[in-house]
């Protein structure tokens, strides 16, 4: 999609376009109040007061008929300056903008509005001449945002618009957010059945459909394999803690605001685990290791849970209930950089697995001026981060540095992908860490018998299940490779009458062979049946008729062919087994 917000002249077109549907809302609803309306990366917005009038989607194409009238009218548009005296007369009816002018800064000898026939409205600008420069534009949606960004104030009405300079690009736009929308993995979810979610039970916990199970335990099973053979040994940990197994970590001073609430019972307090180290800590401490045990290799597929704001939850990309692949390996000084080039070389393989080619390596290091945020040991930051750095240079790994991007107790690798839907987000990471190891005093006894605190790498490959699901689903529009789609082989008989026994008999057989099979036996004709496997999206259709059940074979079309081929029944289970061992998508 084109930049907007960097892009000097779009930048200027989309600020005086929120502009022009302001001065639109003034003629519609004269009562309404105007907050700020910056221009974004994807277009403009307009924060806006209406009392009592709640706006819905429907709503937009009126005001987008009154922009349009203002445009064509060729209203000039007027830079105005005020004092800051002028601006409080100007706007003293509107708690807004007084409020805005309040708080500029006293040196601010020059207040800028810029005005447009009966409209005029607080702005530096620049903006452009004319209203009739403002043509090819469209008001996208409305939601609610909090006045300053705070729950505690007043819900206003969010109006997002996009604007361009020519209609070919404003057209190329609304149909790359048309092809996003059909990729959101939200309406996937929905559309295949895979999770949902109710208020009743709480916004960011989404709960997994049958078939949405069976994806989850696929990828279950396809990462814990891959570390078994690694040598990680799996746990299962409780999904609470007490407050103090967090103070001791650390994360209750630094994380407690995304954690839920405590719950104090028989004189304890307990939260949910918002991560699952402190956890694993406990489970190294079990018991006294030697040099020779390292390194040791603690995996889970752990429950978590973390307060987001309600305006970051999206589905299952970011959810307050979610499930990581995490694991926490303790090793030796001498064993960091063996272990971490295993953990990139793991990370890397699984996305030649899933064909996942646009990412970029983040090297995220401690902001020294942030005395908050990180424990406060210079030695120790700087000996980790130049550890990792080490590493990354003498794999070749191209990576980029970012500043204050670090959990609080090390600096880590992250590997951020670019999905098909929204913004760039971190898939996996392996994290450093000198610091946990010592609050929770955790030791081995090296070689010459004395006690030595041993390092920590945490590292999660698909990041969380939820997360990577989403990215998967958003990447393959739903049609998945064989050996993930909840449905792998749907059965349809021409006719019931002549035709449902042998569709029984494949039906048993290929259940035998643990082959994920469906039988579509309704009464229904062969062309709605197939029109509905298709957008089901299942990866092979069987149509089985007289001459598949008097040859003893199987005729079956692949998900987005019309071509149809015939087999015996063996060779058609042998294929299907060669591509679900070879975790391969059709177009790959």
């Amino acid at each position: 999609m084109k930049e907007i917000k960097n892009n000097k002249e779009l930048n200027t077109l989309n600020h005086s376009c929120a502009h022009l549907l302001a001065h639109a809302i003034s003629h519609l609803y004269p009562n309404a109040k105007y907050w700020v309306g910056p221009v974004i990366e994807t277009g403009f917005y307009y924060d806006i007061d209406l009392g009592d009038v709640t706006l819905t989607e429907e709503d937009l194409p009126k005001i987008e008929k009154e922009m349009k009238k203002i445009s064509k009218s060729n209203k000039l548009i007027k830079r105005i300056e005020l004092s800051k005296s002028e601006a409080l007369e100007m706007f003293k009816d509107d708690e807004y903008k007084i409020d805005l002018i309040n708080r500029m800064d006293e040196n601010d000898t020059v207040i800028s509005a810029y005005k447009q026939e009966d409209f005029i409205d607080l702005c530096r600008g620049p903006h452009v001449n004319s209203t009739k420069e403002i043509k090819y534009f469209k008001l996208l949606k409305v939601s609610g945002a909090y006045w300053k960004g705070d729950s505690k104030n007043k819900m206003l009405q969010r109006i997002y618009g996009i604007c361009f300079q020519n209609e070919e690009d404003l057209n190329e736009y609304l149909n790359e957010l048309e092809e996003a929308k059909q990729r959101d993995h939200r309406k996937i979810g929905k559309d295949m059945e895979i999770f949902m979610s109710d208020d009743l039970i709480g916004r960011g916990l989404p709960m997994f459909l049958p078939n949405g199970y069976i994806i989850w335990e696929e990828l279950e099973n396809y990462i814990k394999s891959k570390e078994k053979k690694l040598g990680y040994m799996h746990v299962l940990t409780p999904c609470v803690g007490t407050v103090d197994l967090y103070k001791t970590s650390g994360h209750w001073d630094h994380y407690k605001d995304n954690m839920f609430p405590a719950m104090e019972l028989e004189g304890e307090s307990f939260v949910l685990r918002p991560m699952n180290c402190p956890h694993h800590m406990m489970i190294y401490s079990n018991k006294l290791h030697s040099y020779k045990d390292l390194p040791i290799r603690i995996g889970e597929i752990a429950h978590d849970f973390r307060f987001e704001a309600s305006g970051a939850v999206k589905g299952i990309e970011r959810g307050r209930h979610f499930c990581q692949n995490d694991a926490h390996l303790f090793v030796t000084p001498e064993q960091i950089k063996d272990e971490f080039k295993s953990v990139v070389d793991l990370i890397f393989d699984v996305y030649k697995d899933f064909n996942i080619t646009d990412y970029r390596c983040v090297l995220s290091l401690r902001d020294k001026e942030d005395k908050e945020k990180y424990h406060p040991d210079d030695e120790m930051w700087d000996k980790a981060e130049n550890e990792l750095r080490e590493v990354l240079n003498e794999l070749g790994i191209e990576y980029t540095e970012e500043i204050g991007e670090a959990a609080f107790y090390g600096p880590k690798l992250d590997v951020n992908v670019k999905p098909a839907v929204g913004n760039e987000y971190t898939l996996s990471t392996c994290q450093l860490d000198f610091c946990l190891p010592e609050k929770f005093n955790l030791k081995y006894i090296d070689s010459n018998g004395e006690k030595k605190t041993p390092v920590v790498l945490h590292r999660a490959i698909l990041g969380s299940l939820d997360r990577f699901m989403a990215y998967i689903l958003e990447e393959t529009k739903g049609v998945l490779p064989l050996w993930l789609s909840p449905v792998q082989v749907n059965i349809i008989p021409v006719n019931n009458e002549y035709h449902l026994e042998y569709a029984n008999k494949i039906y048993n057989l290929l259940n035998e062979n643990n082959i994920r099979v469906k039988l579509d036996d309704r009464s229904e004709k062969l062309s709605y049946k197939m029109r509905e496997s298709v957008m089901a999206k299942i990866p092979y259709t069987l149509i089985l008729g007289d001459k598949e059940k008097d040859d003893e074979s199987i005729s079956y079309r692949i998900y987005g062919s019309n071509e149809t081929t015939t087999l015996k029944t063996n060779d058609f289970i042998k294929l299907l087994e060669k591509e679900i061992e070879s975790k391969k998508r059709k177009d790959k």
